[in-house]
């Protein structure tokens, strides 16, 4: 008794420290916790932490200071932001619907699998799933017999499959030529990736048949490729006559290429391959084990960019081949795009049932998930039948019954007969899977939904996502309108304000200037050229075809990207500045210059009156949330930030 009343005044304790109150605003409390997520969230490095805390307590009580502004408005129960919210929901949500942790894993273990390839030499033979026990034990005995020869050392692989195929049943013998991570069965790969050089694998069971692996060799991965090829095809019972003039034809377009002519349009003139033919004969990127070994060993001993291979031949025809491209593959998670891709493939590959299941069982146990006892299988799928016999969901004994219930929600019968009646009768979906397997795939779906329903309750981290966006959304609907929109539109205000703080729009030395932003430095240089030589700026903008935009107006020195202001003069031309982002240019062509000090017109400030308008609206409006709404911060708890 005594230890457990020490674990709940400990547990207790645990949980007051988390949830100890930072301030409060009014009637409302912000955590230590709440208040450290976000700014953990937001900070960069800082030499004075506590003047950091300080800081971003000052901005963090502001803005729940507004957001409950915007709750007093009512402002969450607008339709907009309730469609919003939920869209939000929608798109976050599946990110939350699996085990984290394992996925990690499986990720992790995907890519150091990329890093080799393997050189694969595969036997197999048929053995249906309900084969009798000599048919079962003849297969065996062939394959157990198999691995004992090619563990002798013999690398006439056709005739061993040969010898036993006479001696058992057909063995197939084949050189896959490399693989790599996701190019097999899960099941596969991992018999695949725990062998070394030379050794063979114990024969291994699937549905169809029995399976024999040797690793005949490792590399380092070739990576991904990009590569562009011109197809001469040949038919399958070619001539060597056929073949003859094939070749000819695909070394006279070498020669050509050899010469100087483009790649592209010699793919777009000769080649047979009319997937690639009209795109200059570029391929998908791809990997090793996408294409048969002939053709990725004869693509990966072009060593460069650029470089073209000679006609070679395939079962498909010659082929002549450029690389454009070739990368390594990543060996970490610090490429979001190659990382991206690849959880796109795992999410339709088999491993992905260890990370669902795992997931599965411990939602189970969260939603408080049962089973009515009372409620037997056989009842079930007594009316399983009918409701796909009738094609519809009728008033059955089972249908009223309380049949699953999880902490706020039970599941009748009626919610199963129509899962088996949709299933059923849709044929995409519906495999002949027996009304057990049915069964269980209900529950599984029923679960899931139901934590997809709830996810807020279980998962802290989505709870305080959808907090944020709500937040934020609510955020920018009240600044819209007691700040910005207030700002930008209220002209009468705008000016009193600038005739108030007239003094504070002044100009820097500036200058009237034509400004040109062009598609590339080539376009700027040409533009320059007919600027220098008295063109009319807006025509050369209208001749551009969209190329080339130009302004007029004035603006500050320090405004324009010039390396030296000290000797601009009227009619200076500036040279093209490149922006390393899209590869635009712009320069600029200085019409008058005008000295520091001069008063900015009304017109001329506009922005800069908004801009401090918008600030004086806001410190006016939170001066008076604060009154409204007083924050007191407990420095008790705020001290024990700094530890």
């Amino acid at each position: 008794m005594k230890y457990f009343f020490l674990l709940l005044v400990l547990s207790f304790f645990s949980v007051h420290l988390l949830s100890q109150t930072l301030f409060t605003y009014g009637n409302e409390k912000v955590s230590k916790e709440e208040f450290l997520r976000a700014y953990h969230k937001n900070k960069t490095p800082v030499d004075d932490k506590e003047k950091s805390l300080r800081e971003y307590l000052e901005l963090y009580s502001k803005f729940k200071l507004k957001v409950k502004a915007a709750k007093q408005l009512r402002l969450d129960t607008l339709q907009q932001l309730k469609y919003d919210l939920q869209n939000f929901s929608s798109q976050v949500e599946e990110g939350y619907m699996n085990d984290e942790k394992i996925s990690n894993a499986l990720l992790d273990e995907v890519i150091e699998r990329s890093q080799k390839d393997i050189h694969l030499i595969h036997f197999y033979t048929p053995l249906a799933a309900g084969a009798n026990a000599a048919d079962s034990a003849k297969a065996s005995k062939a394959m157990e017999e198999l691995v004992a020869e090619l563990q002798k050392g013999s690398t006439d692989y056709a005739a061993i499959a040969n010898a036993i195929s006479q001696k058992y049943v057909a063995v197939t013998a084949k050189d896959i030529g490399y693989i790599t991570a996701l190019s097999l069965p899960y099941g596969m790969e991992n018999l695949v990736y725990g062998l070394q050089p030379g050794t063979i694998s114990k024969p291994y069971r699937t549905k169809n048949g029995l399976h024999v692996f040797k690793n005949a060799g490792e590399r380092k991965s070739a990576g991904k490729w990009k590569i562009a090829q011109i197809l001469f095809t040949l038919p399958p019972d070619a001539s060597a006559a056929q073949i003859k003039e094939t070749e000819k034809k695909a070394d006279s377009v070498y020669a050509l290429l050899k010469a100087g002519a483009d790649f592209g349009e010699m793919a777009k003139k000769f080649s047979e391959d009319r997937l690639t033919a009209l795109n200059g004969g570029e391929m998908a990127e791809f990997g090793t084990g996408k294409f048969d070994m002939p053709f990725e060993s004869k693509v990966f001993e072009l060593e460069k960019d650029g470089d073209i291979s000679k006609p070679f031949s395939t079962t498909h025809g010659f082929h002549i081949v450029k690389r454009l491209q070739q990368h390594a593959i990543p060996a970490d998670k610090t490429d979001e795009t190659f990382v991206a891709a690849l959880k796109q493939q795992m999410a339709k590959d088999a491993r992905m049932n260890i990370a669902k299941d795992k997931f599965l069982k411990d939602i189970t146990a969260l939603t408080n998930y049962k089973r009515n006892v009372l409620v037997k299988d056989a009842e079930l799928f007594r009316y399983a039948d009918s409701v796909v016999a009738n094609k519809t969901v009728k008033n059955y004994p089972v249908s009223n019954k309380i049949i699953i219930s999880f902490t706020k929600e039970n599941i009748k019968g009626n919610a199963w007969l129509n899962f088996v009646k949709d299933y059923k009768l849709n044929t995409d979906v519906y495999k002949q899977e027996t009304n057990k397997e049915l069964l269980d795939k209900f529950i599984a779906t029923t679960i899931t939904e139901y934590y997809r329903k709830h996810l807020g309750e279980y998962n802290n981290s989505f709870k305080y996502q959808m907090q944020e966006f709500k937040e934020g959304n609510m955020l920018f609907e009240i600044m819209e309108r007691k700040v910005w929109a207030r700002a930008s539109e209220d002209s009468i205000e705008l000016k009193k304000y600038y005739d108030a703080h007239k003094a504070s729009y002044k100009w820097d030395s500036s200058a009237a200037i034509l400004l040109f932003n062009c598609s590339d430095s080539s376009v700027a240089r040409k533009a320059i050229a007919e600027v220098k030589n008295g063109k009319d700026w807006k025509k050369i903008a209208e001749e551009s075809d969209g190329k080339i935009q130009s302004d007029s107006g004035r603006y500050e020195l320090s405004q324009l990207q010039l390396q030296n202001t000290k000797d601009i003069v009227p009619g200076f031309i500036s040279s093209p500045v490149t922006n390393s982002g899209d590869n635009t240019a712009s320069f600029v062509k200085v019409l008058q210059l005008f000295p520091a000090n001069q008063q900015r017109s009304f017109n001329d400030a506009r922005g800069l009156v908004i801009n401090e308008y918008q600030i004086y609206l806001e410190d006016k409006w939170v001066s008076e949330l604060k009154k409204q709404y007083p924050v007191k911060v407990d420095e008790g708890v705020f001290k024990s930030l700094l530890k």
